[in-house]
């Protein structure tokens, strides 16, 4: 089974969006070094973000964009590639083409058979 292991929320302002996450869940609030994206910690984490508590995600904010005007959930894949095929045969789409992000990971946000965007993801360096 492939997990969900992120999530991203869509914003309209950045400041206000932090700012209640911030005060209503105690989220840790961070921006991303090089990117419009910004963490949501949102659990004990080491250093590398990662959850210390088997079960537990984080997340983002970013802005909205016509891929992502609601949150979005992220499954990890071991191949981003064979699972865009298998989304597209199984009568979903592409959405957001596959993109590298650092030199952590594939990403591409699909659109399932209900309309419903998800993101996949594929690791290649573990953090």
């Amino acid at each position: 089974m492939n997990k969900v292991v992120h999530f991203e929320i869509p914003f309209d302002d950045e400041s206000r969006a932090q700012k209640f996450y911030q005060d209503v869940f105690g989220w840790q609030i961070t921006k991303f070094p090089e990117m419009d994206y910004f963490l949501a910690i949102t659990t004990p984490s080491d250093e590398n973000m990662k959850p210390k508590e088997p079960g537990s995600i984080n997340g983002g904010l970013l802005k909205k964009d016509p891929t992502g005007n609601h949150p979005v959930i992220v499954i990890d894949v071991p191949s981003i590639d064979d699972h865009i095929a298998k989304i597209e045969s199984a009568g979903g789409k592409t959405i957001m083409p596959k993109i590298e992000v650092g030199d952590f990971g594939l990403y591409a946000r699909v659109q399932d058979t209900e309309g419903n965007i998800i993101g996949i993801w594929q690791t290649l360096k573990a953090c």
